[in-house]
């Protein structure tokens, strides 16, 4: 049984992929704090992220990757009062902490011939959002990076994609949510009743649906899906 690993697993998308993933694989759940038995491990550092592949191989080899460690949008400004600690920051967390642990699990993969490689991006990454450079930007780069993985790995059966989900209510959405509460003064649920209000389907999506794409697309069913970008969000913009 080859390791998978799942970052940003404490709660949300990550807790329930890994929980979807645990039937077929040996699971390394990761998180920054360690909340709820996950490995902790700061992914905005590259030793972090070798900390995770190196704990991983503890337990086998790496055959599924999936990367939805995350922060959220809301303390994000316009882009003339973007405080540049929080551009890196989204950066590191979103985009070179996907490279990093890539990277470092690609030899695993090759030696197998076979690998799941699943980043969690956003439907922010193409379409753009006030008040969110950093996390757009960050999410727009996971694409260029999926699409080049795909090819790097195809030669190896290795297969890479992005998810890009809609609304998720989690911790995360919630902390966005209460930041836009404050600076509008709209109420917390009426905010919530308007993002539902933007799909057809007059609701959000929830961490579950997520996370039984990115099990599809870290299945031997989906060897053919590689370097492909999969909005999960209702058919809604958002």
């Amino acid at each position: 049984m080859s390791v998978a690993i799942v970052t940003g697993a404490s709660s949300g998308i990550g807790r329930a992929t890994a929980d979807l993933l645990h039937d077929r694989h040996d699971v390394l759940a990761t998180s920054r704090s360690g909340f709820e038995g996950t490995f902790a491990a700061d992914l905005a550092t590259e030793d972090g992220c070798r900390a995770v592949i190196e704990e991983a191989r503890r337990h086998g080899k790496i055959g599924v990757l999936v990367c939805s460690a995350g922060i959220g949008s809301y303390m994000e400004r316009p882009i003339w009062s973007e405080p540049v600690e929080l551009w890196r920051q989204s950066l590191a967390i979103h985009l070179d902490a996907p490279f990093h642990l890539i990277r470092l699990a690609f030899p695993d993969m090759m030696a197998a011939r076979s690998g799941r490689i699943v980043v969690v991006s956003s439907t922010a990454a193409t379409v753009g959002a006030p008040a969110q450079a950093a996390y757009s930007a960050s999410k727009a780069g996971v694409l260029g990076l999926v699409r080049s993985v795909a090819q790097d790995g195809a030669p190896y059966g290795i297969t890479c994609n992005a998810v890009l989900p809609g609304w998720v209510r989690s911790a995360m959405s919630e902390a966005d949510a209460a930041a836009e509460s404050a600076r509008t003064g709209v109420a917390v649920d009426e905010i919530w009743r308007q993002r539902a209000a933007g799909y057809a389907a007059g609701r959000t999506v929830d961490a579950a649906e997520v996370a039984s794409v990115i099990a599809y697309l870290a299945s031997e069913g989906a060897s053919a899906v590689s370097g492909e970008e999969v909005r999960v969000a209702l058919g809604g913009v958002w």
